[in-house]
C-alpha cells in the first residue's frame, strides 16, 4: 500500500476562505464607504466648501458694510445717492450714460 501525501481538504478549504476574507477586506479598505477613495473625495469636498465658507464670509462682510453705511448712526451720502439713483432709474445732469 502506498501513500500520497497530498493536504486535506480541510486544510484547503480554510485557505480558500481566509483568501476569500482577506480578498474582500482590502477590496473594503479600499473601495467601501470608509475606504481610501471615498477618503479623498471627502477631501476634496471639504476643500471645495472651505472655499464657498470663504466666499459666503466675503458677501456677508460686503453686506454688513452696505448696511452700516445705509443706517440711522452712520450714513453715506454717496452710497444712497447711487442707491436712490439705481431704483428710480434716475440720472444727474452733468452724467453721461454708458450701454
Amino acid at each position: 500500500m502506498t501513500q500520497t501525501n497530498r493536504p486535506a481538504f480541510g486544510t484547503l478549504l480554510f485557505f480558500a476562505i481566509a483568501f476569500a476574507l482577506s480578498l474582500y477586506f482590502t477590496f473594503a479598505a479600499v473601495q467601501g464607504d470608509f475606504g481610501l477613495f471615498r477618503r479623498a473625495e471627502v477631501v476634496a469636498e471639504s476643500q471645495d466648501l472651505r472655499m464657498l465658507l470663504a466666499d459666503v464670509r466675503a458677501d456677508v462682510a460686503r453686506m454688513e458694510n452696505l448696511t452700516k453705511r445705509m443706517s440711522d448712526d452712520y450714513l453715506d451720502l454717496d452710497l444712497l445717492d447711487e442707491q436712490a439713483r439705481k431704483v428710480l432709474g434716475m440720472i444727474r445732469s452733468d452724467e453721461i450714460v454708458i450701454r
